[in-house]
């Protein structure tokens, strides 16, 4: 599954932050460092941001996850033994002078790229031959003043936790699955010696691969606060393990990320199973979590299967057991937008 497929062909400034977020290739975490530094310290468009105002957040953010992820790359270097020194000694002033000498050097050239390709909307602009920093851009302030900024926040951190898990684990990429814990609402592995290890909030994880809304009906979906609206749902019913088809429906392959309108409202889904237009939906899904890699890839397709074709059969052949009468499937009330493209 190509990037490409996710981003569409005009895409918004909300599409090409989650394609680097959840697309780009990282070999150190600097990437989600500097996406969790801007969106943290919220610099309006045109707005300079010196490398050495930078540097603290970028730092400590990198410190934090040290803290309980050593392993921040897949290669070691001078600026992360700087972090793990913070870390004991405290020192900021000493952590903001190794930052702004090296933390910052590949991934400002970097960040606006998945793979080869540069995205639509850039986010700032690199000015630090002329003014030592990066500039602010309309397209970050449109991005921060979105309905969906809440849910971008916690995107990345889910982002940053699920490879840096992969890199920590020193298990083989092709061997770590993640799991999830309905109760709790989270996403758990184990390490090699079999002690369950909290990765990530369920939400958090599949929320950008939805681009932030229903599965079923595409409205706004909201993480956290107030507002909150967003339930973890069974596309093929929970209820289904009482049929002995050993299948592992708790699977992240089956998870999605539904409004409770659509869930369990008065036309809501509850026990039912989808149409089929919504079972090629969920395909679909499952492809742009294969596409991200660590550990979301290796997850679906020791569910599913390791080839596309596996996959697609897979899914056809559990509908075709479950769902006896297709004139019953359900659908949603209301339906806002078709945000996954049909994929073969």
């Amino acid at each position: 599954m190509a990037a490409a497929t996710f981003i569409p062909v005009n895409p918004s400034v909300e599409d090409c932050w989650r394609g680097i977020i959840l697309y780009g290739q990282n070999s150190a975490s600097y990437k989600f460092a500097l996406a969790e530094s801007l969106l943290q310290l919220n610099p309006q468009a045109g707005q300079l941001v010196k490398l050495e105002d930078l540097a603290p957040v970028f730092g400590k953010a990198i410190a934090t996850h040290i803290s309980h992820s050593p392993k921040q790359g897949t290669r070691p270097g001078k600026f992360l033994q700087s972090v793990q020194s913070y870390n004991t000694d405290g020192n900021l002033d000493a952590l903001v002078k190794a930052t702004v000498a090296g933390g910052f050097q590949d991934v400002i050239d970097a960040f606006h790229n998945i793979g080869t390709s540069p995205v639509l909307h850039r986010f700032f602009v690199d000015e630090r031959k002329t003014n030592k920093g990066i500039r602010i851009t309309d397209e970050f302030s449109k991005l921060a003043q979105g309905i969906q900024i809440a849910n971008i926040t916690q995107e990345v951190d889910s982002r940053w936790r699920l490879v840096e898990t992969a890199w920590n684990l020193g298990i083989a990429a092709n061997h770590l699955v993640v799991q999830h814990d309905h109760e709790l609402g989270e996403i758990f592995t184990f390490d090699l010696a079999r002690r369950r290890k909290r990765v990530t909030s369920s939400r958090g994880a599949l929320n950008g691969y939805q681009k932030g809304r229903c599965f079923y009906c595409a409205a706004d979906l909201r993480l956290l606060g107030e507002d909150f609206n967003t339930d973890v749902d069974h596309f093929f019913p929970h209820k289904l393990k009482q049929s002995n088809l050993h299948l592992n429906l708790d699977g992240v392959w089956n998870l999605v990320l539904a409004c409770q309108s659509c869930n369990r409202g008065p036309s809501g889904k509850f026990d039912r199973i989808p149409s089929l237009r919504l079972l090629e939906r969920l395909h679909t899904r499952n492809e742009f979590l294969i596409g991200s890699h660590h550990p979301l890839r290796e997850t679906l397709m020791n569910q599913t299967g390791v080839t596309l074709e596996k996959r697609i059969g897979f899914l056809s052949k559990i509908y075709n057991e479950v769902q006896l009468n297709p004139e019953l499937a359900w659908e949603p009330e209301n339906e806002f937008a078709n945000l996954f493209p049909v994929l073969p």
